[in-house]
């Protein structure tokens, strides 16, 4: 992402590599001030309600109407915990408490992170909201494999699963080399 303006004084940047850097950077043309552009990082759950996991079928693009678990950017002045549980609340309605980090996920090509919890449901509250127009509890039999949103989604939950079957619940990275999935027809 180019920065084009300076967020100090206003005035044009220009990209190129500070004195001791090694990165391309947009740098102030009138007072110096140099500005970098950092991965954003995203967080969310894996909510379980009575051993089904809560699912939300997307009302935003991209990926509008495909299913997916609750995340989203994470906020200046919370923690990756604080905001998985937002982010459930705003796209589920539903209140989890933080079991763990369970996986991170670097997607260099989208310049992001994320980073997903296993979380408990409080409560078996949960509905749509202006980000989801469907949300629903589903057990592993009844997980849309063909509609799931995104590749990091999918592949969060069947390791999930996985997991979950061997009872052996461990936290791992993984890298995503390729773009969104396509939804099929």
């Amino acid at each position: 992402m180019d920065i084009k303006f300076c967020t100090d004084c206003g005035s044009p940047t220009q990209l190129k590599i500070p004195a001791d850097d090694d990165h391309v950077r947009a740098i102030c043309e009138k007072c110096g001030q140099v500005h970098y552009s950092n991965p954003k990082m995203v967080v969310g759950s894996i909510p379980e309600y009575e051993g089904k996991i809560l699912l939300c079928r997307r009302n935003i693009e991209p990926q509008k109407g495909l299913w997916t678990l609750p995340a989203g950017y994470l906020e200046n002045g919370e923690s990756v915990q604080q905001g998985a549980v937002r982010e459930t609340l705003e796209e589920t309605r539903a209140v989890v408490e933080i079991v763990e980090p369970y996986r991170m996920f670097n997607i260099v090509f989208v310049d992001q992170i994320y980073l997903m919890f296993r979380a408990r449901m409080k409560t078996d509250r949960f509905g749509p909201t202006k980000e989801s127009i469907e949300v629903r509890l589903f057990d592993e039999t009844e997980i849309p494999w063909d509609r799931i949103a995104f590749k990091v989604i999918r592949q969060t939950l069947e390791h999930y699963f996985e997991d979950r079957k061997n009872n052996l619940f461990s936290f791992g990275i993984f890298d995503i080399h390729s773009k969104l999935r396509k939804p099929d027809g």
